[in-house]
């Protein structure tokens, strides 16, 4: 029977893991290297080694609705997109009301995890600590969740770019990167066009004398913010547009997504395009990118090829001389050096995990590794979720699969992975969100009874299929039920809209002949489309019938918004 829980870090991770465990009846013991909460999303003024670290400007590519706990729902008054300082209030907000603290022991490093010599009858693990004063410690568990992450290994690949050694400027890794203070009046090289290198070399820009982006392969560019201005993620990420793009050739959703991107900025023109179509890969979350390329402060440079004394040579032979620094946005090793090596059995000696989560090889399923994965959506909910399945698993409620299916599950999601992701280091993280949430909800008994759900409560079947996919649709029903999860739903787009209203706006005219110039409007944009497809299929759509079209599209959206 398992009682003890081992939580390996008090991040995001673990403090939803501490709080899943205690809600099943276990005992967590959480071990925290520093001596707060908050993992990853703790700024610290200097990088600390072997731990996580990010810089001071941080903010969320996630809205706060998409990616709350689902048991527990940002406040009204905080921004759609946090500041990293507002989401580690949340963070505290979070553990007071749990009284998540009294597991956690700061300053407590874990030095190793191993099986004990009965492992394969009691699944218990042998856990080494190094406290606060330098005193090593012994525990006994029946399981362990890792959660510390696989941000703390910095990938510098200088050996890969010759005439390093020789280059005058500074050479660093994002990991370092704070600010961009010592980066004024300076020519700077960031390379890498991820997440944190679109931001850096943003934020660099603006008060760089030139700033070059060096990327591999280029990325589609998306802001954080949709029609009428609401989040995208909250428009995006629902149960309808998942069901049309299982459903819609590839081909087709593809070009739909790209033209649509390429109204606000054509990616060829800014020299943005990728080889790769959109929907096929995550996208880059930016919203400055462009404006930064197109008043001439960011420039995009292909690949870095090689270093000169005071400069840098690109593989398209172009060489840009003066360089003061190079800013590697490189990504990180994923490392986890306190777990048994036999666990990293994979090709290039990477954990092999079942559905990310489980060590196949174990004779027993009581270890789990959390957050080990990539998705188009936000994070947290994800890991909330794989903690709930772990749960079930560690008490014995679900049951994993045998080794070998297990090893065949794995080997086919690589393949259909492979068709968008050619490296298989890259391929084996990716997780499509609504349909990995929903497989382990099933695994939990929460994911939602859509026909019941039709037949006792249409109006909140309507906002779990049409609206977005927040957290708090896998509270409505079965283990862990939230009482508040309806309401949570009901009022999400309240929420979304609060911190907008900061001054009272004047309302437009709402007369009859106001709501009859709309509908008109409307009428008149069908009628246009209908003659000019029925007289040629091909025909282009002039300016201003594309321009009735837009306003009818916004007319609806608004109809729909406002209810």
């Amino acid at each position: 029977m398992v009682r003890r829980v081992a939580v390996v870090g008090a991040g995001s991770s673990g403090l939803a893991c501490i709080k899943i465990c205690v809600d099943e009846g276990l005992e967590p013991i959480c071990f925290e290297s520093s001596d707060d909460i908050g993992g990853l999303w703790k700024f610290k003024e200097s990088p600390e080694q072997e731990r996580s670290s990010i810089y001071r400007s941080l903010v969320t590519n996630t809205s706060k609705e998409m990616m709350c706990f689902s048991d527990f729902p940002m406040p009204p008054d905080y921004p759609n997109y946090l500041h990293n300082t507002q989401l580690m209030q949340y963070f505290r907000l979070y553990a007071e009301h749990f009284g998540l603290h009294r597991y956690i022991n700061f300053q407590t490093t874990v030095r190793s995890v191993t099986q004990r010599p009965d492992f394969s009858l009691s699944g218990q693990w042998d856990v080494v600590t190094v406290n606060r004063d330098g005193e090593e410690e012994k525990h006994v568990f029946d399981a362990v969740l890792v959660c510390s992450g696989h941000y703390i290994h910095p990938a510098l690949p200088l050996s890969d770019f010759p005439g390093h050694e020789m280059f005058s400027g500074r050479c660093f890794h994002s990991w370092e990167y704070k600010d961009a203070d010592a980066c004024r009046g300076k020519r700077v090289v960031v390379v890498g066009i991820g997440n944190s290198g679109g931001d850096i070399a943003v934020e660099i820009s603006r008060s760089a004398k030139k700033t070059f982006l060096s990327t591999r392969e280029g990325a589609w560019v998306i802001g954080r913010m949709s029609d009428n201005g609401l989040p995208l993620d909250m428009t995006a990420i629902n149960r309808l547009n998942n069901v049309l793009m299982s459903l819609l050739p590839q081909s087709l959703t593809n070009w739909s997504a790209e033209r649509a991107v390429n109204q606000k900025y054509d990616h060829k023109l800014y020299c943005l395009r990728p080889r790769h179509r959109l929907l096929d890969k995550r996208p880059l979350i930016n919203d400055d990118i462009p404006g930064q390329i197109l008043h001439g402060a960011l420039v995009l440079k292909p690949n870095l090829k090689s270093f000169k004394d005071s400069g840098v040579v690109f593989e398209d032979g172009t060489v840009e001389e003066d360089i003061d620094a190079v800013v590697f946005c490189t990504g990180y090793h994923v490392n986890f050096p306190f777990l048994p090596p036999a666990l990293s059995d994979g090709p290039q000696g990477e954990l092999t995990l079942y559905k990310r989560l489980f060590p196949p090889s174990l004779l027993r399923p009581t270890l789990a590794v959390m957050g080990l994965f990539q998705t188009k959506g936000p994070i947290m909910p994800i890991v909330e979720m794989q903690a709930r399945w772990a749960a079930k698993v560690f008490t014995g409620l679900s049951r994993l699969p045998s080794k070998e299916e297990m090893l065949e599950v794995m080997k086919s999601d690589m393949k259909r992975k492979m068709k968008s992701y050619p490296c298989p280091r890259q391929a084996v993280l990716q997780v499509d969100y609504i349909p990995y949430l929903d497989f382990m909800a099933d695994k939990v008994g929460v994911r939602p009874n859509f026909l019941t759900l039709l037949l006792r409560d249409p109006v909140l079947w309507w906002k779990v299929i049409f609206g977005p996919c927040t957290p708090y649709q896998y509270r409505l029903t079965g283990p862990g039920q939230w009482a508040g999860a309806r309401q949570a739903i009901l009022t999400q787009w309240e929420r979304v809209t609060q911190p907008f209203r900061t001054r009272v706006v004047p309302e437009p005219d709402s007369g009859p002949s106001f709501l009859f110039s709309r509908w008109l409007l409307m009428l008149g944009g069908a009628v246009v489309t209908a003659v000019l497809m029925s007289k040629n299929e091909t025909f282009p759509v002039p300016q201003g019938a594309a321009r009735i079209l837009d306003r009818c599209k916004i007319f609806w959206r608004d109809s729909w918004f406002t209810g």
